[in-house]
């Protein structure tokens, strides 16, 4: 080939056939690890030849990738049943260790070493025997478990909770022993079978929230299940949701044509008739008894915090002031109002302070306020003399 300044290092070669089979990014990768292979010692383990390489080198040959894709496409290669791979996922970790899949029958059971001659043992999938691993495969053992690598990768690639995939293994073991098949991959076949999984529940999930457009929109209809969960978790009563429902299918049954999306219809139906249901219970005119574990709203303290009345102070004076209305057995439309002015007026009487702003803590009182002892709550409570 002539030289150009158009290509100032060799190329990568790779090939166009297995490229088409397998995807240009894995034919890519899968060339330079098998020249590497080719050109490095290998460490025999479980009949395959093993060989460990820094991520480093890889990125300097393959300088148009980061770590994320090379672990993106080494995980494409291993699902593909192309390599294997026991090492951990290499965005987070400086080396590859991996072996073709091709078994070699004069490679020895020995475990790969690692830094410092020991034993590499980075990943040990559980249907590993701890003394020697067997060159044909086995069985799965009925106490098989996966290993935290692939609850990790399952969660990273795939959003799989880590408590979805556990509750997929006793199915799995069940199934894969009752047929007595032997495998070299049961990680890999359990990865598929909670991936499979994960995508029905996924679907289930989804058609919940759809509606056949020929389905008739009877008396009897509910919402599903996940639109439920949803509206409690947003704080919504489970009772009002029930009573609100047979509204909402009288609306959408006189209109003759119920949405496809009707679960999705029922949830904004409900928040916007919880919302003004709320509203109108906090700003009722209708006179209410006050409540045992009644708290004024925030907007009192906002405005005793404008008129430099400190919090602490009102809050100390809540349980008197909910004790006598409650044994007055009245009935009020706003007890804010009623709290906010029963605060102002001890607040007054407390400093004495005059229009001008003068403290007056050592003179005598006013006769009409009079002494603490001689006086009622009820007078206090009525006496409006601190706003003149």
């Amino acid at each position: 080939m002539p030289h150009s300044s158009l290509i100032p290092e060799p190329p990568l070669v790779f090939s166009p056939g297995l490229a088409a089979t397998i995807g240009l990014e894995e034919a890519i990768l899968l060339q330079q690890l098998a020249t590497l292979f080719a050109h490095r010692p290998t460490q025999p383990h479980r009949g395959y030849r093993w060989l460990r390489v820094e991520r480093d080198v890889l990125l300097q040959q393959m300088p148009f990738w980061g770590p994320a894709d090379l672990y993106r496409i080494c995980r494409s290669l291993v699902d593909k049943g192309v390599i294997l791979v026991e090492s951990p996922p290499l965005h987070s970790h400086p080396e590859l260790l991996f072996a073709m899949n091709e078994q070699h029958s004069d490679a020895p059971t020995a475990a790969p070493a690692g830094p410092g001659g020991q034993p590499a043992g980075v990943v040990k999938t559980s249907d590993e025997p701890a003394a020697a691993a067997p060159r044909s495969a086995a069985q799965l053992p009925a106490s098989w478990g996966p290993s935290e690598d692939l609850l990790q990768l399952l969660a990273l690639n795939h959003n799989i909770p880590r408590q979805f995939a556990l509750d997929q293994l006793e199915d799995f073991i069940f199934y894969w022993r009752e047929r007595g098949e032997p495998s070299h991959a049961w990680e890999n076949k359990f990865r598929q079978h909670v991936i499979s999984c994960w995508r029905r529940e996924q679907q289930h999930r989804a058609e919940a929230f759809r509606v056949d457009q020929n389905q008739p929109l009877d008396n009897h209809w509910q919402p599903s299940r996940d639109a439920l969960e949803i509206m409690l978790r947003s704080g919504i009563d489970r009772d009002f949701i029930r009573e609100a429902t047979p509204e909402f299918i009288l609306y959408w049954r006189e209109r003759g044509d119920a949405p496809k999306e009707l679960n999705s219809k029922f949830i904004q139906h409900i928040r916007i008739q919880w919302a003004k249901y709320t509203s109108s219970m906090r700003h009722s005119t209708e006179p209410r008894r006050i409540t045992e574990d009644w708290q004024p709203d925030d907007d009192v303290f906002d405005i005793l915090r404008l008129s430099h009345i400190d919090e602490d102070f009102a809050r100390g004076l809540l349980p008197e002031f909910i004790v006598y209305w409650r044994d007055s057995n009245q009935a009020h439309t706003s007890w804010n109002s009623k709290f906010l002015q029963h605060v102002k007026f001890h607040w007054a009487k407390q400093h004495r302070i005059d229009q001008a702003g003068h403290s007056h803590d050592g003179q005598q009182g006013s006769s009409r306020t009079g002494r603490t002892r001689d006086r009622s709550l009820a007078d206090d409570l009525n006496d409006t003399s601190w706003a003149d």
